[in-house]
């Protein structure tokens, strides 16, 4: 049953936390726009908003994990160049999307925005087939080990 609780209560968080921020201030819980807006804070913007916002979380996380007496790390098998790299790129595609998946996701498609609901759908299309990609070169991988590879002179027998 956890395997469902959790992700049920962190999504009405979520939602709650998104409807609390434009309720009482206005703003979308868009990401990418209060990152963003760190660096280069539109005109009477009020920074503090947005610090807190991130500090939010970052630290709501850790707190939870250390009342509950778990570990807050999350390991990765790869290298901080891999992640690095792949930050990037999605920050590049939030930029050209004008907005991320908590913007678009959660907040765009509860207002009945039209860029919002096609920016998701497109999303998850391309995340299924990527995954579908990647889950057959996987296993064309695994049933044969050579099946990549480039080499004219290695032995595929």
């Amino acid at each position: 049953m956890d395997v469902f609780i959790g992700p049920l209560i962190g999504g009405v968080l979520i939602g709650l936390g998104s409807v609390v921020l434009m309720l009482f201030s206005g703003h979308i819980a868009g990401l990418s726009g209060i990152v963003g807006g760190i660096f280069s804070r539109p005109f009477g913007d009020r920074l503090g908003w947005r610090i807190a916002f991130i500090g939010g979380l970052v630290l709501g996380p850790v707190l939870l994990a250390q009342l509950a007496g778990r570990s807050s790390s999350m390991p990765s098998d790869q290298s901080l160049g891999v992640l690095a790299l792949a930050g990037l790129i999605v920050g590049i595609g939030t930029m050209i999307g004008s907005g991320c998946t908590s913007g678009h996701g959660v907040c765009g498609i509860s207002r009945l925005s039209g860029r919002s609901i096609i920016a998701t759908v497109t999303l998850l299309i391309v995340l299924a087939v990527v995954y579908f990609v990647a889950r057959r070169t996987e296993a064309i991988a695994y049933e044969n080990p050579n099946a990549f590879n480039n080499d004219p002179n290695s032995s595929t027998a």
